[in-house]
């Protein structure tokens, strides 16, 4: 996999174009040997033009962490670290098939910070039927009294046919609770607020100057490459993901062809992404960038349609911006879907 995972690497060259971030991630990379991930480092940095500040992220599970390995990382250049810790709280890590329990989840942080890792983010999630609002509170006063300076929380949820929908069609596991799920969520806008974070984006809290730039450039709709069986890329006219079979991905890089199918993006795709990503952020919707790249028009538009949820106190307009607020991040995806610009279709008759 390393051998084409390298291959592609090379075939997708774009030294004109100035990486300013790489991330490891989409799995679990961590458990690649420390020389792989110095391979595909090494690779890049020939292949590519990739900036001398550019922030180097490493996804980790704490069972993957320990002295040396954090050693060898930081030796080869990764800078930052995204830590898939989940809780503090064994019932929720038990209940979440997690490897590791909650003595790991918090001495690998003590061991980050002891390795000279500065820049580094904890992911936890919230909604489980096992985390009850007071371990909600113990597991975010934990990361606020360790320091961390970034971290991410999302909710838990459900996905068709997978092994949990399955446990818990079979009741082997308890249903989601959404409507507690909805209420951890506010809670964790609040404490976060008042430990000084930045909620900058609706999943991610950040402390001054810890934002990830690599996940802010999807959201400022920045092209990007993927590499890797199911890695997408986007060149802000077309987007292109990669087979997830991996047999097939190694056989054709061994043939010198990356496996990808490709979609052309039209105007209103593109909007329709551009409203999807910016109304999940601090900034929101900047109507004049919408008015200078889709028109005047479109601009007026979503002034008028986003007016409801204004009444409705879940967006607030700011100048030119239009922002959700806490309540109104709690149906974002229902925001964004609403605003949505609905694409043309000419049929013809005969």
């Amino acid at each position: 996999m390393i051998c084409a995972l390298i291959k592609e690497l090379q075939i997708s060259a774009r030294i004109e174009n100035k990486i300013d971030t790489i991330y490891f991630g989409g799995g679990t990379p961590s458990i690649l040997s420390t020389d792989d991930i110095k391979k595909l480092l090494d690779t890049a940095y020939q292949f590519y033009n990739i900036s001398q500040q550019a922030e180097i992220t490493l996804e980790a599970n704490p069972d993957d962490i320990n002295e040396i390995r954090l050693k060898e990382w930081k030796s080869i250049g990764i800078n930052r670290l995204s830590i898939g810790v989940q809780s503090f709280n064994d019932a929720d890590l038990h209940w979440m098939n997690r490897v590791h329990n909650a003595d790991q989840a918090l001495n690998c942080i003590k061991q980050v910070k002891d390795a000279g890792f500065k820049n580094f983010s904890v992911d936890l999630i919230y909604g489980t039927p096992t985390l009850s609002d007071t371990d909600w509170k113990t597991n975010v006063e934990t990361i606020i009294n360790l320091d961390v300076p970034h971290i991410s929380c999302y909710a838990l949820t459900v996905e068709a046919n997978t092994a949990l929908q399955k446990m818990i069609s079979l009741n082997k596991k308890e249903e989601v609770d959404s409507e507690r799920s909805a209420f951890q969520f506010l809670l964790l806008m609040t404490w976060m607020q008042q430990a000084g974070y930045e909620h900058y984006e609706i999943s991610n809290f950040a402390k001054p100057g810890y934002r990830s730039k690599h996940n802010s450039s999807y959201w400022q709709g920045k092209s990007y490459i993927g590499i890797g069986p199911s890695a997408h890329s986007f060149d802000i006219n077309s987007r292109r993901w990669n087979v997830s079979n991996n047999s097939i991905y190694i056989q054709s890089l061994q043939r010198n062809i990356i496996p990808y199918e490709e979609e052309l993006l039209s105007d209103v795709q593109k909007l329709n992404e551009y409203i999807m990503t910016s109304i999940r952020t601090i900034e929101g919707i900047d109507l004049g960038y919408v008015e200078k790249n889709f028109g005047q028009d479109m601009s007026c538009r979503l002034q008028a349609e986003s007016s409801k949820w204004e009444v409705n106190a879940q967006i607030k307009k700011s100048g030119d911006k239009i922002i959700l607020t806490n309540e109104g991040k709690l149906f974002a995806d229902g925001i964004a879907a609403d605003l949505f610009v609905e694409e043309k279709i000419n049929v013809l008759q005969i």
